[in-house]
């Protein structure tokens, strides 16, 4: 009877046994088997195609645009400087006063040669006439006709040599004012009152620099120039004449300019030594906050470019091999891997060229909780609405 009492304990502890094991187990598979059907929330971005204007950003060097080195054209003391150092000229003001006495005294002595020239002219011509009707009656000979002719033509060339020197001399007399050939903001004088300067004296006497408008000389890769008339060819870009000739400038401390400009050209040449081609920009500086010498970079419009796709950055991640891809919700709700060609940055987003079409939906948040083939259920990321374009 023992013996039978103790069969039906163990009985029942092993009954009891498999019933807990099997309680315990269901549970474990029910969860390895709940996340993986379960679709993630993800926050997804759709991306569409559309025009964007490309810009490149060039560095530059700020240049006048125009300067004058003032020279003396004649040779004197000067008597006076005209103008104050750092101030603004006009084309044709005086800047310095050479001692005009000299030249003074050689319009003079050149108007009284013109007044001897006319006299000589005057005898010349009533001595022609007079041998010119002595001719008639044979009184004069042929020769001496011919001589009053000659005499009569050379007081007509010695007036004309007259005219010639005091109109020299007329200009020597306008030289000693020595006067700006151009608008602009003149530096420190390099001689004072008392000064010997001889005309076309290799050292200036000041410098005029033409400040409003400037200059920004930039310089563009050859390679990129290239590629830039390639894609334009292609179509791929295409060119508005206007946009293209706008340029935006940023300074030294990263502010931008509030004026914008206008490309002017671009050479047609390579320099050799950097494999560059240099462009220039004009700007107006009323505010003369442009000086020249300063460091810039200049956005210049490259083209429009049509049915672009643009994804945020913050969605596209690189694999082992360094490949831009992405993580795209597919039409059965799945995580669905794609790789990416990129161009460029613009704003916060890549310029995708391949590996993302219009209508995607770009994964952005909740992308370490979901891998390729996983369900998910996208939901509009509220912080990528608002990306830069």
């Amino acid at each position: 009877m023992q013996r039978v009492n103790s069969f039906s304990f163990q009985f029942s502890a092993i009954v009891m046994a498999l019933i807990i094991m099997s309680g315990c187990g269901q549970p474990e598979q029910a969860q390895a088997k709940g996340p993986a059907m379960q679709a993630m929330p993800v926050g997804v971005v759709t991306v569409k195609s559309q025009a964007i204007t490309l810009t490149k950003e060039l560095p530059g060097r700020v240049s006048a645009s125009q300067i004058a080195e003032i020279r003396p054209q004649v040779t004197g003391i000067i008597q006076h400087r005209l103008f104050t150092e750092g101030a603004e000229v006009k084309q044709g003001q005086a800047l310095y006063q050479i001692d005009p006495a000299i030249f003074e005294a050689q319009v003079a002595t050149n108007k009284a040669a013109i007044k001897k020239a006319e006299a000589n002219i005057a005898n010349a011509k009533a001595k022609l006439t007079r041998y010119k009707n002595l001719l008639k009656t044979k009184a004069a000979s042929q020769q001496d006709y011919d001589e009053a002719v000659a005499s009569f033509k050379s007081a007509e060339a010695d007036l004309l040599t007259a005219k010639a020197q005091l109109q020299t001399a007329e200009i020597n007399l306008n030289y000693t004012k020595v006067k700006s050939p151009i608008d602009g903001q003149i530096g420190k004088s390099e001689v004072t009152a008392g000064a010997l300067v001889n005309a076309n004296q290799e050292g200036t006497l000041a410098t005029v620099t033409q400040l409003d408008p400037i200059y920004v000389d930039l310089t563009q890769s050859s390679t990129e120039l290239t590629r830039l008339k390639q894609a334009i060819a292609s179509g791929t870009l295409t060119r508005d004449k206007e946009l293209h000739s706008k340029v935006e400038l940023m300074l030294e401390d990263g502010s931008v300019y509030p004026y914008p400009g206008k490309l002017k050209f671009s050479e047609v040449t390579v320099n050799t030594s950097t494999g560059s081609v240099s462009l220039r920009a004009e700007f107006p500086n009323p505010d003369k906050m442009l000086l020249p010498g300063m460091y810039v970079r200049a956005a210049i419009v490259e083209g429009v470019k049509e049915s672009a796709i643009l994804a945020p950055q913050r969605g596209v991640n690189r694999n082992t091999k360094g490949q831009p891809t992405a993580l795209v919700v597919s039409k059965d709700n799945k995580v669905e891997p794609r790789v990416l060609t990129v161009d460029r940055t613009v704003g916060a987003q890549w310029l995708v060229t391949d590996g993302l079409v219009d209508g995607d939906q770009l994964i952005v948040e909740g992308l370490q909780k979901i891998r390729p083939g996983a369900p998910v259920s996208p939901v509009p990321a509220e912080s990528s609405l608002n990306e830069v374009k």
